[in-house]
């Protein structure tokens, strides 16, 4: 059995006898052990990335940007191998798998452009024969967290823009799936990165509050549920790093009685049923707005039923299986309240079986109506393949709703009315929009993030944000003269 080490100094290595099963969410089989690295782990790590951060952060950026290039080629030929890893050890379909690590790739090569990007401002005679600019800095050894969910594309946000801009990185990837993870930084190592400026060591909360409390790192990068979120951001703070902490979502997707409905159903299921709803930009509720409900409900339900449900290994799957047996029963869970608690379900996906796979993670597509905002599926997050319609009078109280969730990482409108549109991309309290678009995720040049208790931090995910995230501000004022005729100052200087 395959066992996963830590990818350390450009080699695989691992102290740490103690060992976690990674499994096949398609067959339920234990395909793998991961390391759960220790302190000496970690330590190795830490020297490391110290001892590659003053040669690398003193590297041009433009020979910065040329390793990047390369190892954007080099991800581009190994895409498939990339995918199918993806696959097996999360179950995402295929092109799922290669969709995600393409949206990944968008960030290696927006990162590419890091000589513009970290380009300064310059101001002449701010006073008397002074000037004025500014700079971008690296941080030093930044980390990165992330999610099972995405073990490609997530990582991808945050280690090419914090390498790009001159520091060092430690990636500490979900325990979940993290053979994808050890791929990339393998083949950045084939690009021509030095050792040390990636290094990727794999554990659980044991090396996450190693992360937090080391003195050493100065910036954490995270993305998965509030709760967690909340904890990292609090931890990080508390350690004096900058931190920022993508939490969990409750995306609303608003449905005007104007809107195209074929394109409306199709956009939902996609959108609520693509990679088995384990996505933080999954549409989770569909806000049904007028006498639309009705319509849009039983057209949900036709699509339901020619969902193609199977391992990544069937070309045609639409979904696969949940991540984990435990992920599994918590879904379920959900349904089984949800039905308590006196939502219609009209679909019940808890008994979906699937010959040959019968010990594999698989659920099938579920659809509540007639949920309502007291209860615990419209206030949670489900994280899987579980849409709830909310049935509103008018587009005032469509808009409440999305408004008054405590969280606010994305949000959705279809109509026909640009006005309509124009007031919900201004006025809903969310941070990504989209109208007439159902995952409306920023393409890697603008930035990723949402509000209220889905980002904890200031700064957003790539994209600039993710520059200004990776770098510190120097200001220098300077002037040069022959010699000084007037004496000290006392008074605060003005121009």
């Amino acid at each position: 059995m395959d066992k996963i080490k830590n990818y350390i100094n450009g080699k695989l290595v691992g102290c740490s006898t103690k060992q976690l099963g990674v499994f096949d969410p398609s067959t339920g089989e234990e395909c793998a052990k991961v390391i759960l690295s220790d302190s000496e782990d970690f330590s190795q790590a830490i020297k490391s990335s110290k001892q590659a951060l003053n040669e690398w952060s003193n590297t041009t950026p433009l020979k910065r940007s040329r390793i990047l290039s390369k190892y954007k080629n080099l991800i581009e030929k190994n895409i498939n191998d990339l995918a199918s890893l993806v696959c097996k050890e999360h179950g995402k379909t295929l092109e799922d798998a290669k969709g995600s690590i393409t949206r990944g790739l968008e960030v290696v090569e927006f990162a590419c452009g890091i000589p513009h990007l970290l380009k300064g401002d310059f101001s002449q005679n701010v006073g008397p024969n002074i000037d004025t600019w500014s700079i971008r800095q690296p941080l030093g050894i930044c980390a990165g967290i992330t999610p099972f969910n995405f073990p490609a594309m997530v990582p991808m946000w945050m280690y090419p823009i914090a390498i790009a801009c001159g520091n060092s990185f430690i990636l500490k990837p979900s325990e979940k799936d993290p053979s994808c993870a050890i791929r990339l930084a393998e083949l950045f190592s084939e690009a021509g990165l030095p050792n040390g400026v990636l290094n990727v060591i794999n554990g659980d909360k044991a090396i996450v509050d190693l992360i937090l409390e080391c003195p050493d790192i100065s910036s954490i990068s995270f993305v998965g549920s509030t709760p967690v979120a909340k904890y990292i951001y609090e931890q990080a703070a508390k350690n004096l790093k900058r931190v920022q902490a993508l939490g969990g979502a409750k995306n609303h997707l608003v449905i005007m009685p104007d809107a195209n409905l074929e394109q409306t159903v199709d956009g939902i299921m996609g959108a609520a049923y693509g990679s088995a709803g384990e996505r933080c930009m999954a549409v989770s509720v569909a806000v049904a707005v007028g006498n639309i409900a009705d319509e849009l409900i039983d057209k949900i339900h036709q699509k339901i039923k020619r969902l193609k449900i199977s391992p990544w290994t069937y070309k045609e799957s639409d979904m696969g299986p949940l991540i984990s047996k435990e992920h599994l029963k918590k879904v379920k869970n959900y349904i089984d309240i949800g039905v308590k608690e006196g939502a219609t379900l009209i679909v019940d996906g808890r008994d979906y079986k699937l010959q040959g796979y019968e010990n594999g993670y698989f659920i099938g597509a579920s659809l509540f109506d007639n949920v309502k905002e007291n209860m615990t599926i419209y206030k949670e997050e489900i994280f899987g393949p579980v849409l709830s319609v909310v049935r509103v009078e008018n587009y005032e109280q469509a808009l409440n709703l999305v408004n008054n969730h405590k969280l606010g990482n994305g949000t959705s409108l279809y109509t026909s009315d640009g006005e309509i549109a124009r007031h919900f991309s201004t006025n809903s309290k969310i941070g990504m929009v989209g109208i007439n678009v159902p995952i409306p995720v920023p393409m890697a040049f603008h930035s990723f993030g949402g509000w209220k208790q889905s980002l904890f931090g200031d700064h957003s995910m790539h994209g600039t944000e993710g520059i200004h995230f990776y770098t510190k501000l120097k200001t220098t004022t300077s002037r040069w003269p022959k010699s000084i005729k007037d004496g000290p100052e006392f008074n605060m200087p003005t121009n």
